[in-house]
């Protein structure tokens, strides 16, 4: 099985692994206590994993070479911290991209199923403060894609000139 293959297989059917990976990457490392809170802040604390399901994770991540742990004491208490390795590093480039393309994916169903509802009386009354909470929504997605586009451009360009030899 090709290395993309197993991501897209994890993004859907473990995709806590991929969650506690985000979670240390953009932290640069984590404890588990910080791991399970944060995880219960992405799902607005509708759910947390258990203690046992979470460390179980992070020890078949430390084997399979994404994480390294490192100990810290504070007086007799010990605690474990996780890191990316650059192997986990490369695992999360890669689930990034592929996620990005499952996201416009999503929301080009997303588009199909909503005129779909409309067309067979499926309507939804929003209330203003709904309709003006999904449009911040939508201008914070807009910003990040259109940000991302103008870096892409910029290196297309910058490719484009090295290529011609100018």
């Amino acid at each position: 099985m090709s290395t993309e293959e197993r991501i897209v297989r994890n993004l859907f059917t473990v995709p806590i692994k991929n969650m506690i990976l985000l979670i240390i990457g953009l932290r640069g490392e984590a404890h588990g206590y910080e791991i399970l809170k944060e995880i219960e802040k992405i799902s607005s604390g509708i759910w947390k994993p258990s203690h046992g399901n979470l460390y179980t994770m992070l020890n078949k991540m430390v084997e399979e070479g994404l994480v390294e742990p490192k100990e810290e004491y504070q007086g007799k208490r010990r605690r474990v911290k996780y890191r990316l390795t650059e192997k986990g590093w490369k695992w999360l480039q890669e689930a990034n991209e592929l996620a990005l393309k499952s996201l416009y994916i999503a929301i080009e169903y997303h588009e199909q199923i909503r005129k779909r509802l409309q067309e067979r009386g499926y309507r939804r009354e929003f209330e203003k403060e709904a309709i003006e909470e999904y449009l911040n929504i939508l201008d914070g997605i807009i910003q990040i894609l259109e940000t991302k586009r103008r870096q892409l451009r910029k290196m297309l360009e910058e490719k484009e000139v090295k290529g011609t030899g100018s």
